[in-house]
């Protein structure tokens, strides 16, 4: 029998070293999705003496139908003049009209009040099955918009920083990599003490720098601050990870160019734009990618310093499946969360590769 080519032989011995890693990424990623795919076509939840039916995409529909119902200013039957209430402000008929029992508009069945925009005399109102759903996503784009560039920039302009031979720069690149290291659990804790609303730390630098002028804030407690009060954070704690992956992208540009450029007399933003840049092109897809991927998975932050509070301001998608998965034993709700979340995700991973394709050329 002939012996084993030295091709088969590398493949096998590179799969049996890559088996246990396939082996527990299959157990633990893949089959739970498999599963949570299956499950959100059903009405399963984690606790119930009933058995589990088919529902079909009953439960995509509940979580992502959206509608909006135009509303005319109510009129006196008699004058046909508009009405206004007490404070002058035109009245308009109630939703409930239009999502209670009405035959004819049974898509509204249901729904409930989302937000509103006023044009001219007509009020449109946006109307949804599940609004705290449609306010988490809301929520969680908004966190990825405002992060990726602002995570990104700012670890690149501490890489170009720290990329330099100066005495004592590895004590600057450790101070600015320590938050990575710490839990986000911890440092979500210490960020609520900061943010407190009476005598966080926050609240009196900003007092001192003002002489009283700036009263405290409970920036975790209102609606308008509390989301933007855990970007700000996240931005924080994760920037000296992007830092490293740009120290390192920086690194691999040949010396020569940066000798070239300063012969020809570029000046630092020529350097920049027309050398650094371009080398740190590859380098700036994945670092946008991860970066995204990562603000999509908001959880921990949110779970500790606000709970999704107040009024829902910082409901996040991933709060929301964890929250039902478990929290309400609706599996089927959660399992379809994650499902929608993985289509979000990839297709915003896709857009983003295609948007930048020409890096790689």
């Amino acid at each position: 029998m002939a012996a084993p080519s030295r091709l088969l032989s590398s493949n096998g011995a590179g799969w049996a070293m890559a088996g246990p890693a396939v082996g527990l990424m299959t157990l633990f990623i893949v089959v739970p999705f498999l599963l949570a795919f299956v499950l959100s076509f059903t009405n399963q939840r984690l606790v119930s003496p009933n058995p589990t039916q088919w529902v079909g995409t009953e439960n995509f529909r509940n979580l992502l139908s959206v509608g909006v119902i135009p509303l005319e200013p109510l009129r006196d039957e008699a004058t046909y003049e508009i009405k206004k209430d007490d404070k002058g402000e035109v009245q308009y008929p109630a939703t409930r009209a239009f999502t209670r029992n009405n035959p004819d508009h049974p898509y509204y069945d249901g729904m409930r009040d989302w937000f509103s925009v006023t044009l001219g005399s007509t009020r449109y109102a946006v109307v949804a099955h599940d609004v705290i759903f449609m306010k988490a996503l809301v929520n969680t784009l908004l966190f990825v918009i405002v992060v990726a560039p602002a995570q990104g920039g700012l670890a690149l302009l501490l890489a170009l920083l720290i990329n330099q031979r100066l005495p004592g720069i590895n004590l600057f690149r450790a101070i600015y990599f320590m938050p990575v290291v710490v839990s986000i659990v911890v440092v979500s804790l210490l960020w609520r003490l900061i943010y407190a609303g009476d005598d966080g730390m926050l609240n009196n630098i900003l007092g001192a720098l003002t002489f009283g002028a700036v009263r405290p804030i409970d920036w975790l407690g209102t609606p308008s601050t509390a989301l933007w009060s855990i970007t700000a954070m996240s931005i924080w704690q994760a920037v000296g990870f992007h830092m490293v992956i740009w120290l390192s992208g920086l690194q691999t540009i040949s010396p020569s160019l940066y000798e070239a450029a300063d012969i020809e007399g570029a000046g630092k933003w020529q350097v920049f734009r027309y050398v650094t840049w371009p080398g740190l092109r590859n380098t700036a897809v994945l670092i946008l990618i991860v970066i995204t991927i990562q603000a999509f998975g908001l959880f921990a932050q949110v779970d500790v310093m606000t709970a999704g509070g107040p009024v829902d301001s910082t409901q996040t998608v991933v709060y929301q499946a964890i929250q039902r998965g478990y929290g309400k034993q609706d599996i089927a709700g959660g399992s379809t969360i994650s499902v929608v979340l993985f289509a979000l995700v990839l297709c915003v991973s896709l857009i983003q590769r295609y948007l930048t394709r020409g890096s790689n050329r």
